[in-house]
């Protein structure tokens, strides 16, 4: 998840009274659209007139925080809540991201032009933001503790989605709620399952009061990638060994073996060099060491910025000699982007993760999926 900068941030939702096209309000919806079935770090409850969403440790190493939110339909009396100051009026008009990952899933429910600000308009891959950047229609509030707060006050938004890496990002949130704007901590980013992640849309679905569609979306990815992830267990015979990363300076930052990425691998029928570590963060490894472990791997993904195998050998000769590397078994997440550096793998990956497991399956295993076009990876020479 790359923010608008690098990972993502925070929201809320919303369910009484609210309508859809069918004209059928929140109280007629099945109960398994308010169901949370697969993500860990927020809770969606629906009470008689408003909906409790809470955000479940919201950023890197935090324990026991939870932060709670009440959402009321625009216009509908005032039911009596725990904490009036937590409530958040839906479906939300005006909506700064701090994320990119949550562009891509407000996009998904049509409400793109509820975007009013974002953090690195240089980093946003989305042609429809990109058009509202230009027109003038997006700020760009900056980032964390030298957040435009002129800016966000001008711009006048319902809330600020914001993500935390730590504690730390407590510090500039409480600044911008002294502004009087609601402020929710998405931690999907946290999340180590493809599908937990894409499951935050109903988070998104019930801010805009678009339960259904969330929903729909949602199922559907769930189908698809199951599906896909059947087929690829049935049709390999082998399961590849992957290196990840690239040392930055002297240190290589490994993903753990609970982590996004490295169910990704396992799904697509990889055996990743770290599977059996666990950690919430990455863990610092010293390039020697990271070495000796990639002188047994077959595939090498995700190399930062990378675009050419000379840019590697900049970065440490030694790399050179990794059977990979010169197996050309090279494949970056950097296929979609735009002139300025924004990564589409970023902002829809999370939302279409049988994307991103057909299309490492298909690097993994070609044999098996020989019609499929990289979608957010291609190869590095």
């Amino acid at each position: 998840m790359h923010v608008l900068k690098s990972i993502p941030i925070i929201a809320l939702l919303i369910f009484s009274g609210c309508r859809y096209s069918n004209n059928r309000t929140t109280d007629e919806i099945s109960d398994k659209v308010n169901q949370i079935t697969k993500a860990e770090r927020f809770t969606l409850e629906k009470k008689n007139g408003w909906t409790e969403i809470k955000i479940i440790n919201p950023w890197q190493g935090a324990s026991g925080v939870n932060q709670v939110f009440y959402l009321v339909k625009r216009g509908t009396k005032m039911a009596t809540l725990p904490d009036s100051s937590s409530v958040i009026f839906v479906p939300v008009r005006k909506i700064i991201c701090t994320s990119t990952t949550h562009i891509a899933m407000i996009e998904a429910l049509g409400e793109i032009n509820s975007v009013v600000g974002v953090s690195g308009t240089n980093l946003i891959y989305s042609p429809e933001v990109i058009k509202n950047v230009n027109k003038g229609l997006v700020g760009d509030i900056g980032y964390d503790a030298n957040l435009n707060k002129e800016l966000i006050i001008k711009l006048s938004p319902d809330l600020i989605m914001i993500y935390g890496i730590g504690s730390e990002s407590t510090g500039y949130v409480g600044k911008v709620k002294e502004l009087g704007i609601k402020v929710i901590m998405n931690a999907d980013y946290l999340e180590t399952d493809p599908l937990s992640r894409t499951e935050w849309i109903k988070l998104f679905g019930a801010l805009y009061c678009k339960e259904n569609l969330a929903d729909s979306i949602f199922e559907s990815e769930v189908e698809k990638y199951i599906k896909l992830k059947k087929y690829i267990e049935q049709n390999i015979s082998v399961r590849p060994k992957v290196l990840l990363g690239l040392p930055f300076k002297d240190t290589w930052y490994v993903s753990s073996g609970n982590s996004f990425i490295s169910k990704l691998i396992s799904d697509a029928g990889g055996d990743y060099l770290w599977r059996d570590t666990e950690s919430s963060i990455s863990m610092p490894y010293g390039i020697e060491n990271v070495y000796l472990r990639g002188l047994t791997a077959d595939y090498w993904l995700n190399v930062g910025s990378i675009s050419s195998k000379n840019e590697i050998s900049a970065v440490d000769q030694r790399l050179n000699d990794l059977p990979c590397f010169k197996n050309d078994n090279l494949f970056n997440n950097n296929k979609r982007v735009t002139s300025n550096g924004g990564n589409d793998y970023w902002e829809s990956g999370s939302l279409y993760p049988h994307l991103l497991l057909k299309d490492i399956a298909t690097i993994l295993h070609p044999e098996v999926f020989e019609d499929h076009e990289l979608v957010y990876y291609k190869k590095i020479n």
